[in-house]
């Protein structure tokens, strides 16, 4: 049985094609070529949206001790954290799913028009809206950090500072399938509550124009930033 089991060992490692094969993964390890994955992860990093190529402003990721965001993650958070102060472009919703999710504590915007309207309300009704603090508090699914902003409603200059939680749900493609802004405080009365009633995903995509290229996409932009 054994002596079988060698005869037929030996016949499968003689064979010309069992060589052939062995000597081209030698040869493919001695030149250092990548294999069909390796090639394809390669490809799939290369391809991967960078600060750079997304335009993003936030490119300073703050994490809590002891979280360690990827690279691919840190884009995402900052894309959002941009977002967040009334910085939106097709290119930061182009990270998005088609069919994701807005959500706040008064809104719920699902599909791109509705999230989208939801973005670029936001320095619509609000001018200046600053960071004051951000820490990621979780590198998980969903992406989890603290954020400390404030808003000033364009015109009368009401300031409000809104402290909040946000989560940034991944889908399997790498796209942001939902953001959860869950406030840590009441919403006050007066007139920022009121601007702020107005994004909600039934009125907003009336007055709210979303850019249908890049064209409109930087036309918007650069009114943005003479204000």
């Amino acid at each position: 049985m054994h002596s079988t089991a060698r005869h037929i060992a030996k016949q499968v490692a003689t064979h010309p094609e069992t060589k052939s094969f062995a000597k081209q993964v030698q040869r493919n390890m001695a030149s250092g070529s990548p294999s069909d994955t390796a090639k394809a992860q390669a490809s799939a990093d290369a391809n991967a949206p960078t600060f750079d190529s997304v335009g993003i402003k936030n490119t300073n990721i703050n994490e809590k001790p002891g979280v360690s965001l990827s690279q691919q993650q840190k884009v995402l958070v900052g894309s959002v954290l941009d977002l967040f102060e009334g910085n939106p472009t097709l290119k930061h919703l182009s990270l998005w799913s088609k069919s994701g999710t807005f959500q706040d504590n008064i809104t719920v915007a699902e599909g791109f028009d509705k999230y989208a309207a939801q973005w670029y309300g936001l320095p619509a009704l609000f001018n200046p809206i600053k960071i004051q603090s951000h820490t990621v508090t979780s590198a998980g699914n969903p992406i989890e950090l603290n954020l400390k902003n404030s808003y000033t409603v364009k015109g009368i200059k009401a300031e409000q500072t809104m402290d909040s939680v946000v989560q940034i749900e991944v889908g399997d493609d790498g796209k942001i399938t939902k953001v959860f802004d869950k406030w840590n405080n009441d919403l006050p009365d007066g007139a920022f509550s009121q601007a702020l009633r107005k994004l909600n995903a039934v009125t907003v995509p009336a007055f709210v124009k979303v850019p249908k290229n890049e064209e409109e996409d930087q036309k918007l932009k650069a009114e943005r930033e003479k204000q």
